[in-house]
């Protein structure tokens, strides 16, 4: 049997996600695994990597935030927002602490963010960095980002240890370079490690060189339940006949089973075996039923 669930890892500095879930593909022996998120090569941290059905689930997350500790450097901005960038600014204005503390605060809420030119995003088929590699720079529309909590603490004149919570699709450079623009002394991001990852957190996860150390038995073993992804979302039990209705793939009409969920609520669906599949309540003619959208156990 294929191996199947989720395992966290802890990705090194200097290689890409790609490379980390390559490596875990061979040592899982399975050609069914993603992950939920790109870290950048030089970040380190959370990656949250999907296995067997479990790399299908991908679209269906529900809870998508992220949680980073980054460090800000002030007095420089760079053509990739990063400390590794070619610097394109410099100034030797560094505000004092109060004002840089003040400024990061005001990016908490919602915020339009213009994602960087040095990214895997896609316009008309082309990834942005490929472009920007060229020296080619396009217009791109900004992205409604939400900062749930930013904690920021000063290090010395020019760099800021900065936690922050967002969500899914935020780029913690960008912050760093939008905070260093309306201070007037440009900013860049010096380094970034990810510790959370919607329900998972760095403390649980593994490094590629301690996988690398384990049987495959053993590896195995610490695969999260595929289920897990989705643990904030109620349960439905089913059993006989409408078990056999949802497992065809025909609604289950909530006045049938006693459930009164909105439209659009994803549930998680249950046999006498546990999780089968993610469901979601859609409005049909005669009213609100519940159908299953994902199905990870037959």
């Amino acid at each position: 049997m294929e191996p199947d669930g989720i395992i966290l890892i802890d990705k090194p500095k200097g290689i890409t996600s790609h490379s980390a879930v390559y490596r875990m593909r061979r040592l899982l022996r399975t050609q069914k695994i993603g992950h939920t998120g790109t870290l950048d090569p030089d970040a380190t941290g959370l990656l949250v990597v999907l296995v067997g059905r479990a790399a299908k689930a991908a679209e269906y997350i529900t809870s998508d935030e992220k949680e980073y500790e980054a460090i800000m450097r002030l007095g420089i901005a760079t053509d990739t927002q990063d400390a590794g960038g070619e610097v394109i600014f410099s100034s030797d204005d560094i505000p004092d602490e109060q004002e840089v503390i003040s400024a990061a605060m005001s990016f908490s809420g919602e915020y339009a963010q213009i994602p960087p030119m040095y990214s895997a995003l896609k316009q008309n088929g082309r990834k942005l960095v490929d472009l920007a590699r060229k020296g080619i720079e396009v217009e791109r529309q900004p992205r409604g980002v939400r900062i749930e909590n930013i904690e920021i603490k000063k290090i010395n004149d020019t760099d800021y240890s900065m936690s922050v919570l967002c969500s899914k699709g935020t780029y913690i450079r960008t912050l760093c370079d939008d905070i260093g623009k309306k201070l007037g002394c440009g900013g860049c991001m010096a380094s970034l490690r990810r510790t959370k990852s919607g329900n998972f957190s760095l403390s649980d996860a593994i490094t590629l060189d301690f996988a690398a150390e384990l049987s495959y038995e053993e590896l195995c073993e610490r695969l999260i339940p595929t289920e897990s992804l989705f643990s904030d979302l109620p349960i439905i039990t089913l059993d006989g006949f409408f078990l056999k209705l949802c497992k065809s793939g025909c609604e289950i009409y909530q006045k049938k089973i006693k459930t009164d969920f909105i439209v659009g609520q994803r549930v998680r669906l249950y046999d006498e075996d546990g999780f089968f599949a993610l469901g979601e309540v859609r409005e049909f003619e005669e009213g609100a039923a519940v159908k299953s959208i994902k199905v990870f156990r037959l």
